[in-house]
């Protein structure tokens, strides 16, 4: 029975804004929620991503770059000597180079985006503010990588006979999310935010997982226990891991089926990688 991961990431965890990994596993045709693991460092995550041999995550965070972004900068147009040339700097001198690049361009086209942003709804990934998904990458994928982890995708494809032991993949929970919910809001970092509406909103988001009313027809269990911490976790961390968990589960059922790349576009650009289920 392989593990199954979701983790909502910070670029900058610390114990008031920490990692939130979900994990469960597929049971009779339900996925069951295992726990819930939190982590204050981002020398914590690397550890944890070496702690269990065998897994499959969605990770809220992106895996890579526009192509055009990368082109204009003249970067390695290969995904990960780019990776490792993006790792090599400084957040300081990426905030530089990327702000130049959006001073250059025109009012309305600042950023670049990559093929994915658009059936996902999603920030730029070379966006360094509200929300600093530049930062997530460089912080998130030199990790995944230095841990010896599988990205189907921008990796190139394993051979038949050498099937991944760890397995990441580019989770939104956002993009799950508004199947159960719309633009309705259901979290809010700031206490004098987290109001009654976006508690509702919570609960709608964990029943419709419950009964698996998405399109990816995945069904959570969850105990009472679970369904409370949820609903009572106002910042959305713990709810954003388990959406998560819920798109690694449908990946991994791709894979299962036959799916030579984990239900991710036989067409995607492995430069810029692809949101899972968009």
């Amino acid at each position: 029975m392989r593990l199954l991961v979701g983790c909502d990431f910070s670029s900058s965890p610390s114990r008031r804004k920490q990692i939130v990994l979900a994990t469960g596993y597929i049971d009779r045709g339900r996925l069951l929620l295992q726990g819930l693991e939190r982590v204050s460092s981002l020398d914590a995550f690397s550890a944890w991503l070496i702690q269990y041999p065998v897994w499959t995550g969605g990770f809220d965070l992106p895996f890579g770059l526009p192509r055009e972004l990368v082109q204009t900068l003249g970067w390695p147009l290969e995904w990960e000597p780019c990776m490792r040339h993006y790792a090599s700097l400084s957040r300081a001198e990426i905030r530089t180079q990327f702000a130049a690049f959006c001073d250059a361009r025109p009012v309305g086209g600042k950023f670049a985006h990559r093929a994915t942003d658009g059936p996902a709804a999603s920030s730029p990934s070379m966006k360094w503010v509200n929300p600093p998904v530049a930062f997530m990458l460089h912080a998130g994928v030199p990790r995944l990588l230095d841990a010896g982890v599988y990205l189907p995708g921008v990796q190139p494809a394993l051979p038949a006979h050498a099937p991944p032991g760890r397995v990441a993949l580019e989770a939104y929970p956002a993009l799950l999310a508004r199947e159960m919910v719309g633009s309705r809001s259901y979290k809010n970092d700031n206490t004098a935010k987290q109001t009654p509406e976006r508690l509702i909103a919570r609960k709608d988001v964990i029943h419709g997982l419950e009964i698996g009313s998405t399109r990816l027809g995945v069904r959570l269990k969850l105990s009472h226990a679970q369904r409370e911490a949820l609903e009572q976790d106002a910042t959305g961390d713990a709810l954003d891991a388990v959406l998560c968990l819920v798109q690694a589960a449908w990946a991994q059922q791709q894979s299962d089926a036959g799916h030579p790349c984990y239900g991710l576009p036989a067409t995607l650009d492995s430069l810029e990688g692809w949101i899972l289920t968009a």
